[in-house]
């Protein structure tokens, strides 16, 4: 574990104990057993820890429900999603429950910023994901079908991070299929029209360019250290360059990625932007 994954780890621990007001750059460092200076050449500040954390978080679960929308059956893709984002919530719970009290509560402009760009990407994503499963017949009622399912994830994330007992998320994933199953075929009156809804088909997601997805490659180089990630990256960032692999090849080196958890979200703007 490196310096700076250290330090987010140990954060968040404090954070999620005590609060991010009553944490102070002193406190963390101390807690890591690092010094101050050590810590600032990591992160400038407090806040531009706190966007780290949110990122990694939210980049890592959006590109592992991406990778099951693509992949997974459509009868077996809502149970997937939902068995999915329990299983993040129940592995990183301190950060879990880190991110919804500060989204609750945070008056921090850019950190709100962030955290809605992230649901778009999720409203966008579950909007394919509804259309392939339910087709035309959801027309009507999809876009408040989006806000009922983004309900129920919310509000059964408070007893799966807030309850330290054994739960079981088959059954957590099971229940709610079921719920929005019945919802996608009985819902009459949405509030949410498909008049209404037409804000969601701008979802304002900031279209990656080939020079940052180019840095971003040249950053992961020299963070990790397994052959066949590397390997795979140097080709992709080739591909950018100069365009010179089929599609299956590039899907194949993108995989090769998708799995490392410091390439994760670059693996998912990759395949967004090799289409």
């Amino acid at each position: 574990m490196n310096k700076k994954q250290l330090i987010m780890e140990k954060s968040i621990e404090l954070f999620a104990n005590q609060g991010i007001k009553k944490t102070s750059v002193q406190q963390i460092t101390e807690y890591c057993g690092i010094s101050k200076g050590a810590f600032y050449l990591s992160f400038k500040s407090k806040d531009e820890l706190i966007l780290a954390i949110i990122d990694h978080f939210m980049q890592q679960i959006t590109a592992d429900i991406d990778h099951v929308v693509r992949t997974t059956h459509t009868k077996d893709i809502l149970y997937q999603i939902f068995h999915k984002i329990f299983k993040a919530f129940l592995q990183h719970r301190d950060l879990a429950k880190f991110l919804m009290i500060e989204q609750n509560h945070s008056l921090n402009k850019e950190l709100l910023t962030r955290m809605q760009y992230y649901h778009k990407i999720a409203d966008k994503t579950f909007l394919e994901m509804l259309e392939r499963i339910y087709g035309e017949s959801i027309n009507e009622i999809k876009y408040d079908l989006i806000y009922a399912i983004k309900g129920l994830i919310n509000g059964y994330a408070d007893i799966v991070i807030f309850n330290n007992g054994k739960l079981d998320l088959d059954l957590i994933a099971t229940s709610l299929v079921e719920k929005v199953d019945i919802l996608a075929k009985n819902i009459t009156t949405p509030f949410i029209t498909l008049e209404t809804g037409e804000m969601f088909q701008d979802f304002l997601i900031e279209e990656i360019s080939k020079e940052k997805l180019i840095s971003m490659i040249d950053t992961s180089l020299k963070e990790i250290e397994e052959s066949i990630e590397k390997e795979s990256l140097v080709t992709l960032k080739q591909h950018l360059i100069e365009p010179s692999y089929n599609r299956a090849i590039i899907n194949g080196l993108i995989e090769n990625i998708r799995n490392h958890p410091d390439c994760k979200w670059l693996s998912y703007l990759l395949r967004r932007y090799i289409r």
